[in-house]
């Protein structure tokens, strides 16, 4: 599946709610869900700067494709990066570094968090960008 049909997909699955209270359970149930990170990614080169919570953020290339594993030690940023992992695990990085993430206005993300959790957001999503960035580059070498 592509990064754009995983994004239309988690827009339909958020039009469901009909109020940020419904949305923001949504968000934590899917932190719920989120597997337990590999002990060799929870170091603190994983951790992910510019977050109010910590975040550990581990990538691995496979078959020429990137996949994500993160945890978090506060349940709803858990949420948020399941929905980052969930459109970028199994992308080449050359999608990744394109994808123009859509979906997080489209569902109202952004605007609907704290201040320091946006920010966080924006964190989450320049680390997972710069890993595909780092694996493109080392591609072309």
């Amino acid at each position: 599946m592509s990064i754009k049909e995983i994004e239309d997909s988690i827009v339909e699955e958020f039009s469901m709610f009909d109020n940020w209270m419904d949305k923001y359970e949504y968000i934590i149930e899917l932190g719920k869900g989120v597997p337990v990170l590999d002990h060799k990614f929870k170091k603190d080169e994983n951790l992910i700067t510019g977050c109010q919570s910590r975040v550990w953020l581990g990538c691995e290339i496979k078959d020429g494709k990137l996949w994500f594993s993160a945890d978090s030690d506060a349940i709803i940023t858990k949420g948020i990066i399941s929905l980052l992992i969930r459109a970028f695990n199994g992308q080449k990085p050359s999608d990744i570094i394109t994808a123009d993430l859509s979906f997080i206005e489209a569902i109202g993300l952004k605007e609907n968090l704290s201040p320091t959790r946006a920010n966080g957001l924006v964190s989450m999503i320049k680390q997972i960008k710069d890993y595909a960035l780092a694996y493109n580059s080392l591609k072309n070498v």
